[in-house]
């Protein structure tokens, strides 16, 4: 995060993985629960896991909350020069 390393317990890094293959999609509950491992049927294990992902990345903003819908990884790669001249 803005150059600068951050240690993300595992179920944060599944549910940051989870986000990044869709950079600006809005990922269900559901999708990010099943890439939580051993979470079971609970979404209140995404909830939990996010919270402490966001903590964790110092950076609350960049994974937002969609209302009744999921989360999404606040960041459009068409935006990002890097992604530009790919």
């Amino acid at each position: 995060v803005d150059g600068e390393l951050r240690p993300v317990p595992p179920a944060g890094m599944s549910l940051l993985r989870a986000l990044v293959r869709r950079p600006g999609w809005v990922v269900s509950r559901a999708d990010l629960l099943r890439a939580l491992p051993g979470s079971g049927r609970d979404e209140h294990a995404v909830e939990t896991a996010m919270a402490r992902l966001r903590a964790s990345l110092g950076a609350p903003n960049l994974i937002q909350t969609v209302v009744k819908r999921g989360y999404r990884l606040a960041l459009d790669p068409a935006a990002d020069t890097k992604y530009a001249d790919a």
